[in-house]
């Protein structure tokens, strides 16, 4: 390799703001107590791929969930907006359920156009080549959050009804009053009649949401350590992920799973790019996520304060997984 070669190529604009505001959001982060870290953060290429292969675990059942509720009623689904032309899809993690919705709605004569909102471009690459031999679509990505996103689609002119979709019980991963807030915020993007679908994992056993978040095979706690690989990566972090235990707990007053990096030794950690240096106790923890579970009223209530009405509600009972549709008035 020549010495050009092995000069790295510069970074875009848009790739050193995303870097610098990484760099704030940890400086912020780990000096809370106690100290914390953004989910979104753990959807790099690695952890995209990781998450991915979580959804394939026994353990987890709510991909399988999701996506047997979307292919039994898909078309019910569908009927409720009339004059569908737009889908925009937060999240939109490989695009395997947003297809099923597609084919769906193949008997219609209208194309469809998906606006698929993510951080991570590795999952809008993924989605886009799986949605794209879907049928007759046309994809715009959006490497965007899903506030800046969703305003990015309302400024479009858009000749039908939208629908938005956020699954992958996605809502989880909002408290409560940012949850409020988020839905105050999609329906403000929408019209009247247009329509949203939410997948929310529901309160179920403190055995079964621990192993859904601990699993035997150790895949989630590589999901939770690569966090402390990325800010080494690309933030100039001297984190000894081997260092650090993965641990989940059920917060039942809070109705919530918690993800959490346990710091097994007290040690020092410097991020260069966020100018922090902390010094961190044995059992001193990072909070890296909560997955909230909901009760299926709760989440009707919620929506409903929000500007939507109900359309209907579809559960997987065994699963303890639903499907909610509502729509704008």
């Amino acid at each position: 390799m020549s010495d050009v070669d092995a000069v790295p190529s510069p970074r875009t604009h848009q790739e050193a703001a995303s870097i610098a505001r990484f760099a704030n959001d940890v400086q912020y982060y780990l000096k809370l107590q106690p100290r914390q870290l953004p989910s979104r953060y753990l959807y790099d290429a690695l952890g995209s791929a990781l998450f991915d292969a979580i959804c394939l675990l026994p353990w987890y059942q709510i991909t399988r969930a999701e996506m047997q509720l979307l292919a039994a009623h898909g078309r019910s689904i569908l009927a409720h907006i009339p004059h569908l032309t737009t889908i925009v899809e937060l999240g939109p993690g490989s695009g395997q359920k947003l297809a099923t919705l597609v084919r769906a709605h193949r008997q219609r004569s209208l194309r469809l156009d998906l606006h698929l909102v993510d951080v991570s471009p590795s999952a809008l690459a993924l989605s886009s080549r799986t949605l794209s031999a879907a049928g007759d679509v046309r994809i715009v990505t959006h490497e965007a959050s899903y506030e800046v996103g969703l305003a990015e689609v309302a400024r479009e002119a858009h000749a039908g009804r939208t629908l938005v979709v956020l699954l992958g019980s996605n809502i989880g991963n909002f408290d409560l009053p940012g949850a409020h807030a988020f839905m105050r915020g999609i329906r403000s993007a929408l019209a009247s009649g247009d329509g949203l679908l939410i997948g929310a994992d529901l309160v179920k056993s403190e055995r079964e949401l621990l192993l859904a978040y601990d699993d035997p095979l150790g895949v989630t706690a590589a999901f939770n350590r690569n966090l402390l690989l990325r800010i080494d990566r690309e933030l100039g972090g001297d984190f000894d992920v081997t260092a650090f235990a993965h641990q989940a707990v059920w917060n039942e007053t809070e109705s919530r799973v918690e993800m959490h990096l346990v710091s097994l030794r007290r040690q020092r950690v410097r991020v260069a790019a966020a100018e922090l240096d902390i010094v961190m106790e044995e059992g001193e923890s990072i909070w890296t996520e909560s997955s909230y579970k909901y009760q299926p009223a709760d989440l009707v209530v919620m929506l409903e304060g929000a500007g939507f009405k109900l359309a209907e509600q579809w559960i997987d009972s065994q699963a303890a997984f639903a499907l909610t549709l509502v729509e704008a008035v």
